[in-house]
């Protein structure tokens, strides 16, 4: 009983650890303006085999009330057979809410953003693994061929809109949607950001010269060679903004903190039934309310399978007396399922709204 009352404490020990450590990587912070645009910049070389290039952006920073340039680095990958899927600042709930990039077999939704250097808006082209070896495809990405031979040459036609917007939807931002393909990504099993990862990110955080409205996207470290390493050969300053910067006004300068995103899908609230809805038309408006109230139901009941999954694996776990390690993945694994799916719930129920918009009518007269 001890051993099982211990293992319960570790757990809450961890999951306070992982909502702080997911506050501070943007996770549950919605920003009323969106970030500068993605500087120009070279990417360093590799430093060796079996190291994945991660894409630099901009991370917000509410105590300071401005963005800061997390610079792309070369991360030594956790997994064979992984890649990564670059975070991203999207538009939903009257703000930008910043998604998690994470470790998977396959390369998910990025919300389109063109990162350079093999992910340009779908999909990852730098580079494929065979077997249990990394290819790196050295016309999108820097390799010392002397060093590291598993290479090839595959010339990548970027067919993406030439802009370096860094933020998906709202105004300007770009308007890609997840193709079935990066759904079922996002539903494969992820490993989230490793430790090298968040050290990397809270460095950057500490370098004043990295806020944007001290380099005006231009920031003098846009790259390294490793994690955490600002200084030396390896770090690269950006070339030039990528689009003039435009600091957001005083009044506009203002985060929305939002409460810490819940780590299981046993601390959510069931959806509410849905509210009448009148369109002058009856029969509409039942069709329509019948349409929301099976959605609602389906959702609660996804939100209880996956409760009783997560506390599957917490038991599992309990009678294995896994390692703290492991239990921290568990812990960031079920607080990626909860938010994936909250975010899933979120558009279907606003793709049904956006279906509800009553049509113009066809019999208007046209103007003379």
């Amino acid at each position: 009983m001890r051993t099982k009352h211990s293992l319960r404490f570790l757990f809450i020990v961890l999951a306070m650890f992982i909502t702080s450590a997911a506050a501070f990587a943007q996770i549950g912070i919605t920003v009323s303006f969106g970030p500068p645009a993605i500087p120009v910049y070279e990417q360093p070389i590799c430093p060796a085999d079996g190291w994945l290039w991660t894409p630099g952006y901009w991370a917000y920073d509410p105590d300071f009330g401005d963005y800061y340039w997390v610079p792309g680095t070369w991360v030594e990958v956790p997994q064979v057979g992984y890649l990564w899927t670059p975070g991203y600042w999207g538009w939903g709930g009257g703000g930008f809410l910043w998604h998690e990039g994470y470790w998977g077999p396959h390369v998910g939704f990025y919300g389109g953003i063109n990162y350079g250097f093999g992910f340009f808006g779908v999909g990852f082209e730098g580079g494929r693994w065979q077997g249990r070896q990394f290819f790196y495809n050295r016309y999108v990405t820097n390799v010392n061929v002397t060093l590291i031979r598993n290479v090839y040459n595959t010339t990548v036609i970027n067919r993406t809109t030439v802009n370096r917007i860094s933020y998906n939807g709202g105004q300007g931002g770009i308007p890609a949607r997840p193709t079935p393909e990066e759904e079922a990504a996002a539903n494969e099993r992820h490993i989230p950001p490793v430790a090298a990862q968040v050290q990397h990110i809270q460095t950057a955080r500490t370098n004043p010269q990295l806020r944007a409205s001290a380099n005006n996207g231009k920031p003098p470290i846009a790259a390294t060679a490793r994690p955490g390493e600002f200084t030396g050969t390896g770090a690269v300053p950006a070339k030039e903004a990528g689009a003039p910067y435009h600091p957001a006004p005083a009044n506009r300068a203002v985060t929305a903190p939002r409460a810490a995103p819940p780590a299981h899908a046993s601390e959510l609230q069931p959806h509410p039934a849905p509210a009448p809805v009148t369109t002058g038309n009856p029969k509409v408006d039942q069709k329509y309310q019948q349409q929301q109230a099976q959605l609602i139901a389906k959702q609660n009941q996804q939100h209880q399978q996956l409760a009783q999954k997560q506390e599957q694996d917490h038991q599992r776990l309990t009678q294995q007396t896994a390692n703290a390690a492991r239990l921290q993945q568990t812990e960031q694994q079920h607080q990626q399922q909860t938010q994936q799916m909250e975010v899933k719930h979120t558009q279907q129920q606003e793709h049904l709204q956006q279906k509800q918009q009553p049509a113009p009518p066809h019999n208007e007269e046209k103007p003379r």
